[in-house]
């Protein structure tokens, strides 16, 4: 029986780090097939690329392997390997280990979550693996610990599929001191994972600039119990399953028969009300 083929993409380069330790994890599961950007697109979100053309280049992994680099956003790799470049339908896609957290609301800023969300519209189970970075040590990141957990979620997955259709699975994996194994933790999505504010200053020439920034939160209220943000502040792995449908249901039974109302009134009509 071939081995099972899983597509690897990241959103922080095909050199990066994190998708070289991944990599190594992964390659005990099945056939790892590599497409991903050829530069960092951290925060790209969903970014699709219609309006020019999208390079892809073989290059050498540190591996000794050969991966695919694209000019595009980690979207477009996922797309470009679905479409036609992948010679075999993937089982599974992965993307990551992205090089900090990704949580709760500010999901849809993610290029991680982004290209499992494309792996997912293509029809393929898919995963988003991120990583929380130690600020003094962020140099020195070790993905050992992610990498060999997400090497086991993906033979589970593979071998039970038990992802129903259109359905992907975030993991967040605290940062875990040497030695210690962390608690996982099944979770939904929380509120905000940052406190943003506005940097403002003038650039040498006078010109008014501004930089959005933000504070991870370092607490979250009882409200949050059970929530992403909730297991990463108690150092426990967070798997959250992530549902691409995002119709709210209760609304559309609220607003049932609404719609069948009049919705173009003149503007006389208007006005007499």
């Amino acid at each position: 029986m071939a081995d099972p083929v899983i597509l690897l993409t990241n959103d922080d380069g095909i050199h990066a780090p994190g998708l070289t330790a991944l990599k190594r994890a992964i390659d005990r599961v099945g056939r790892v097939e590599v497409y991903a950007p050829d530069r960092n697109w951290s925060a790209a979100g969903r970014t699709m690329t219609f309006h020019k053309p999208l390079r892809v280049d073989e290059v050498r992994l540190s591996d000794g392997t050969v991966g695919h680099a694209t000019s595009g956003a980690p979207s477009d790799c996922v797309a470009l390997a679905l479409l036609g470049l992948l010679p075999t339908p993937p089982q599974l896609v992965v993307s990551g280990i992205n090089d900090g957290l990704n949580l709760g609301k500010d999901i849809t800023y993610s290029g991680t979550v982004s290209a499992a969300m494309e792996g997912v519209r293509g029809g393929v189970p898919s995963i988003a693996v991120s990583q929380a970075v130690d600020e003094e040590t962020a140099a020195k990141s070790d993905y050992t610990l992610a990498a060999r957990f997400t090497a086991e979620l993906a033979r589970f997955l593979i071998e039970s599929q038990a992802l129903p259709s259109g359905v992907l699975l975030n993991v967040n994996v605290p940062y875990t001191p040497p030695g210690r194994e962390p608690e996982l933790r099944l979770t939904r999505l929380g509120g905000q994972a940052y406190s943003n504010y506005l940097v403002t200053g003038q650039d040498p020439r006078g010109r008014n600039y501004y930089w959005i920034s933000g504070d991870p939160l370092t607490e979250v209220p009882p409200s949050q119990e059970g929530t992403d943000l909730w297991a990463i502040v108690r150092g426990a792995i967070s798997v959250t399953p992530i549902h691409l449908d995002m119709t709210e249901y209760a609304l559309l039974e609220r607003l049932h028969g609404w719609e069948k109302r009049p919705w173009f009134r003149s503007d006389s009509e208007s006005e007499e009300t």
